[in-house]
């Protein structure tokens, strides 16, 4: 169940044991050694991150550098010479094998931890045994933004990991693409999985700081027969590739470099001619594997592939080649991303396999498509995760939507805790058709979270918005507590409180009895000027409860609503109605006692009064005189 590392297992010198009283021993006794080095490894591997930093230029260095080369010696300072010993006993204490590359004397040691950083979450998984739990990975290339199908595979991920406590989270860095690859991206990837809550157990790790383990692994594909050098030139491979074509072939290397002169190959290593490494795919070569979203998806590699490159004539290695190892030395068991990476299964699957490791099981996703049934991309609005936080979608919100994206649990429920996701979640229920990604339904499942955030929570995740409202709001606590009441049941977005909260401040009277439907409403009243009168008269005589002096001010508000409907004789809309386009100015909008309490926080901040102030344009929309007293 545990593949072999260098033709050895990964801590101890022997075969994993399978079976019987001395598999139950060997089993124990590697147990109590990985009790023994946990302490080390931990030490070993945070000295080789520190290592590893203090030292950019020499790692850069190793990636570029031929096959058979070594990396620039580390330069470390005194303080740090105590913890450089401790690494260097490590190998021998946790990789006793002597053909372990960790073993070898002559190796760096750089190379030792960037080796020790990069096994240590296969150690792990080694010593948790079979039933250890699910090691999976979320694998971005820091070139742009996480984008909404980027963020549904991780999701899928770690909803995978939560299910148990030895389950592993792994985040991997795949920046080998050096001409596109940005800290800031990855710092913005890093950002967005925070925010959305996706925390990783392991990692990050980082493919720039791993070009000598790759170097190993192909070095040990070479020896093995399983790679070779390849020299042809790019004018070569273009002048064969355009052959083929013309031919109606499939447009693969023709593997002239496949079964060179040994002799020859030496003379051209050793007079330094630039070449690749290819990987050599075997005849007659099929790939299957049992993809858990897919079913069954197989290959034939050779009429499908010619051998492929493994590392550049530069030393940096390919993006296969990268991911297969690191699956491997990861331990990762099970691979969850898109269905675009099915492809490259191929060549992961035949690279493993020749290591000597058993391939994880893949569940390759669907695409996300937008409205017009094509993938989504920038034309449709909104794609990445910054952009949608920066909207004022929750993260509870977004992770609920994108569970829904390829999976249900064959209910009519569509709203989820991540509790309750994290139980529910099965990659079993993941559908292989493509999901269309609705803005709407998004917008409706964001307003359902915040509807069911306390009032206190709601205030502080809006009160950014407040503070950065063009043009200006108060920003007392008092005011955004009031505010947040107001628009909490109203709101698809964090960004609509400050629009709504400004719309209730407003009381566009005289604009609004302007439109249709307000004519309809006062010219099909015959008593509305009476009614109007009414109101300013409870004002100016003091029966209409005031905001700020009342202690509760929303049932002061509704009773004297209900007197004010005995008096005039109206009910239902034909009293509420009239009642919220005078108070208001506006004929749809939050309940009037918020909008009124809101108002008077307002009116405190900016030493306003605004209910005197909406009372006189009721006056001059009407042209009804003051009572004098």
């Amino acid at each position: 169940p545990h593949p072999p590392i260098m033709d050895t297992p990964l801590l101890v010198g022997t075969t994993s044991p399978s079976s019987g009283a001395a598999a139950g021993t060997r089993r124990r006794a590697l147990r109590v050694r990985v009790a023994s080095a946990a302490a080390l490894l931990a030490a070993s591997a945070l000295l080789a991150t520190l290592l590893l930093r203090a030292s950019n230029s020499a790692s850069g260095a190793a990636l570029r550098s031929p096959l058979r080369s070594s990396a620039a010696p580390a330069q470390t300072s005194v303080r740090m010479q105590g913890m450089r010993n401790l690494l260097r006993r490590a190998p021998a204490h946790l990789f006793p094998a002597a053909n372990h590359p960790a073993a070898s004397p002559s190796m760096s040691l750089l190379k030792r931890g960037s080796l020790l950083r990069s096994l240590s979450g296969a150690a792990r998984a080694y010593a948790e045994g079979p039933g250890g739990g699910q090691r999976v990975r979320f694998a971005p290339s820091p070139t742009g933004s996480l984008h909404v199908g980027g963020a549904r595979t991780a999701l899928y991920n770690w909803l995978i990991a939560q299910k148990e406590d030895a389950s592993k989270f792994v985040l991997r860095i795949e920046d080998t693409d050096v001409a596109r690859s940005t800290k800031e991206s990855e710092q913005s990837v890093i950002g967005d999985l925070d925010w959305l809550g996706l925390k990783w157990d392991e990692g990050p790790f980082r493919q720039s700081e791993r070009g000598d383990i790759y170097k190993e692994m192909a070095q040990k594909l070479v020896d093995a027969g399983h790679a070779y050098p390849c020299f042809s030139t790019e004018e070569e491979l273009e002048a064969a590739k355009a052959k083929a074509v013309a031919e109606g072939k499939n447009p693969k290397y023709d593997g002239k470099w496949r079964d060179a002169d040994p002799e020859l190959v030496e003379k051209m290593l050793a007079d330094g001619v630039p070449h690749t490494y290819r990987f050599k795919v075997p005849s007659g070569a099929v790939v299957k594997i049992e993809d858990k979203v897919r079913g069954t998806v197989s290959w034939d590699a050779e009429a499908t592939l010619g051998d492929f490159i493994l590392l550049r004539s530069t030393g940096i290695p390919v993006y296969n080649f990268c991911v297969a190892v690191d699956d491997a030395l990861m331990g990762i068991s099970t691979v969850v991303r898109a269905e675009e990476h099915l492809t490259n299964t191929l060549r992961q699957v035949l690279i493993l396999e020749a290591l000597g490791y058993k391939p994880p099981e893949y569940a390759h996703l669907s695409l996300i498509l937008g409205q017009d049934k094509q993938k989504l991309s920038k034309r449709h609005g909104a794609t990445s995760v910054t952009q949608f936080k920066e909207e004022g979608f929750l993260p509870e919100a977004m992770i609920n939507y994108l569970s829904l994206l390829g999976w249900n649990e064959g209910t009519e429920q569509e709203i989820y805790t991540v509790p309750e996701l994290v139980e529910k979640f099965a990659l079993e229920r993941v559908i292989k058709s493509p999901a269309v990604f609705d803005m709407e339904k998004l917008r409706w499942v964001n307003s359902q979270h915040i509807r069911a955030l306390a009032p206190e929570e709601l205030q502080a995740l809006v009160t950014p918005f407040f503070e950065k409202a063009t043009p200006a709001l108060p920003t007392s606590p008092e005011f955004i507590r009031e505010a947040t009441k107001m628009c909490q049941q109203r709101m698809e977005l964090l960004t609509d409180a400050p629009t709504i909260t400004r719309d209730a401040l407003g009381h566009p009277l005289s604009e609004t009895l302007e439109t249709a439907e307000a004519k309809k409403l006062v010219e099909g009243d015959d008593s509305f000027n009476e009614f109007a009168a009414a109101v300013v008269s409870d004002f100016e005589d003091g029966k209409m409860p005031m905001p700020g002096q009342a202690e509760n001010f929303e049932g002061d508000f509704k009773k004297w609503t209900k007197e004010l409907g005995k008096k005039t004789g109206r009910k239902g809309k034909q009293l509420f109605m009239p009642l919220r386009l005078l108070l208001t100015g506006r004929m749809q909008g939050p309940e009037v006692p918020n909008q009124l309490l809101l108002s008077e926080a307002a009116g405190k901040e900016f030493g306003s009064k605004v209910l005197e102030d909406r009372i006189a344009n009721v006056r001059t929309a009407f042209s009804l005189t003051p009572v004098a007293h």
